[in-house]
């Protein structure tokens, strides 16, 4: 097994990386690995999964989830430097007109307190992502992550959250038009940093936030 890979040199500051890897044609093992060399995330969480991720682990260590909806080949995985808070549980969403779609539900305590993560792959139409981003607002604690492909052109509109993600596009749907389609919304966490990576491996391009927590005017957090 690989050391692992080096963390956020922030104190009390969080990294995340998302890919779509594109289960048909899309990216390798080694693609999801120089990834990880370059941008060296705390948290990396993937959409459209198949198998060969559950390799991760073993490759570059850290700790790993997989979970795919029942009949689907490929899913949503969260790779992580910090290991899960509870365990890691599948919840499904509205179906649209083609497949089934679920979150990633995940938790964590990194050090500056728990918090709720949601890795997301949703359905095409603004009605029905902004109805399952709803449902899925309705499982997380009060300062939480939701971050994947959100299939979504117009705003999110999800009160309480604030989209944090770039604001390049990431995908370009038939190979013309350029979609803004991954992004992360968050509740509780302010922006450091935001990027978009170049598109290889897949067709969509990784991005990454680093975010850091927000205070209450009472907390505090350690040193």
């Amino acid at each position: 097994m690989s050391a692992p890979l080096s963390s956020s040199p922030l104190p009390h500051s969080l990294r995340l990386v998302s890919w779509n890897l594109f289960h048909e044609d899309g990216a390798t093992l080694e693609d999801i690995r120089l990834l990880m060399r370059v941008t060296k995330p705390d948290i990396l969480l993937m959409q459209e999964c198949r198998l060969f991720t559950n390799r991760l682990p073993e490759l570059v260590g850290g700790h790993f989830s997989r979970l795919a909806s029942e009949g689907r080949v490929h899913g949503t995985a969260c790779w992580s430097r910090h290991p899960f808070l509870s365990p890691p549980r599948l919840q499904m969403l509205p179906p649209g007109l083609a497949a089934h779609r679920s979150a990633q539900i995940l938790e964590f305590d990194t050090g500056f307190g728990p918090f709720s993560l949601a890795n997301v792959h949703l359905s095409h139409g603004p009605i029905l992502n902004r109805r399952q981003l709803r449902l899925i607002r309705q499982t997380l604690s009060d300062r939480a992550i939701i971050i994947g492909d959100f299939n979504q052109v117009g705003p999110a509109m999800l009160r309480g959250f604030e989209d944090v993600g770039p604001r390049e596009q990431t995908h370009r749907m038939l190979d013309k038009v350029p979609l803004r389609l991954d992004r992360c919304l968050v509740r509780g966490f302010s922006l450091l940093d935001r990027r978009v990576y170049p598109r290889f491996g897949s067709d969509h391009r990784p991005i990454a936030v680093t975010l850091q927590p927000e205070l209450s005017d009472n907390a505090s957090l350690s040193v």
